[in-house]
């Protein structure tokens, strides 16, 4: 038996098998079948969204969003510097210019009260991140939107089954994106979502994804478009992951918050945004020191566990320019992630914990 303790680990039951086995003997494998509608279904459903459109990753639907507000050469989204490099590499591949402002110490999400400093007359959107499942204040940042005609772009990859009041993630936004990555709380191996509340986006989408397919006459190609679909494999698994993810959100927050009791007078964990729950997709924790956080690395791995570091800042990436954000540049070398999936053990986590509280 394998004793190492992954970071992630997705939780695959037999329905998955079932279902994919289902698609195998149909031989419907690949981006037509009964469940790829059926899936954009159950995510419209879990989160009270009128527009769902299925996509063959994160990064695609990102860009799809992008594209389907029109943001183009010349055009400024305000984002985050503290985010997985996917969705600002998407406002580059559209010819857009990222601008980057400074996140809040206390969750790792974009500071909403230092937006609309940076709003000029390029700016066309806002797009924002729920870093590692903790939700944004999207109220605030929205009503910045409305006031300067702006869209706002909600990245939820990490953040499936999260809420703000009573809207959950991915719903309230102009158009949100979600991933399905094999690390995320419910995966389809690869794949991904666009959620739109304007139809016109949505319709704009579907063709965009399905190499600029007419809507209306087949193998006719009206635009230029993209292979971005999604595989009715990926879906199956996506439909049978979805009718457990309450359980797998529970089993999580329990993950969360044995780590949180055992570990508060050792390290720092994040704060929640009054008034919302995050997925906890992940257990960012941080050190005061930077050495601190190198040796519990270091002491981890050697007893086979594996942890993560936290993101880069994005403009200190080669591709982009400098930005003078600076609480991010100060704390992703002291930040670290702990092993958190649905399945992982009691008795595991406490092996974490007594590991980081020893050294």
């Amino acid at each position: 038996m394998d004793s190492r303790i992954p970071i992630c680990k997705p939780w695959i039951g037999e329905k998955e098998k079932q279902y994919v086995q289902e698609c195998i003997e149909s031989s419907w494998i690949s981006s037509k079948g009964r469940f790829i509608s059926k899936f954009e279904q159950k995510v419209s459903d879990f989160i009270g969204a009128k527009y769902c459109s299925s996509t063959s990753n994160g990064t695609t639907a990102l860009h799809l969003a992008l594209l389907a507000i029109g943001i183009k050469k010349g055009d400024e989204v305000i984002t985050t510097n503290f985010t997985y490099v996917a969705s600002t590499n998407s406002i580059l591949i559209t010819g857009a210019t990222p601008v980057f402002c400074e996140i809040r110490e206390s969750d790792l999400n974009i500071d909403s009260s230092l937006i609309e400093k940076l709003v000029t007359k390029k700016t066309k959107a806002i797009l924002v991140t729920n870093v590692y499942g903790y939700m944004v204040d999207l109220v605030k940042i929205k009503n910045i939107c409305k006031k300067h005609n702006l869209y706002l772009i909600e990245d939820a990859a990490e953040s499936f089954g999260a809420s703000l009041g009573k809207d959950m993630s991915g719903s309230y936004s102009d158009i949100s994106t979600f991933s399905f990555f094999g690390n995320k709380t419910i995966t389809t191996g690869e794949g991904g979502m666009v959620i739109c509340k304007q139809k016109k986006h949505f319709e704009k989408i579907k063709q965009l994804k399905n190499q600029g397919n007419s809507l209306s006459q087949t193998y006719f190609h009206d635009i230029l478009g993209y292979n971005y679909r999604m595989t009715n494999i990926q879906a199956a698994i996506g439909c049978a992951q979805i009718d457990n993810i309450k359980e797998i959100l529970e089993r999580k927050s329990i993950v969360y918050h044995k780590y949180e009791k055992l570990l508060s007078n050792k390290v720092k964990f994040l704060n929640k945004l009054k008034g919302s729950t995050p997925s906890y997709w992940m257990v960012p924790v941080i050190f005061d020191k930077v050495e601190q956080k190198r040796e519990t690395e270091n002491i981890l791995n050697k007893n086979n566990i594996e942890t993560r570091p936290f993101f880069t800042p994005i403009d200190l990436l080669p591709f982009y320019e400098n930005s003078k954000c600076v609480v991010a540049k100060s704390i992703y070398r002291k930040g670290l992630l702990l092993p958190s999936f649905p399945s992982l053990r009691e008795s595991e986590i406490e092996k974490i914990c007594s590991l980081i509280i020893g050294n």
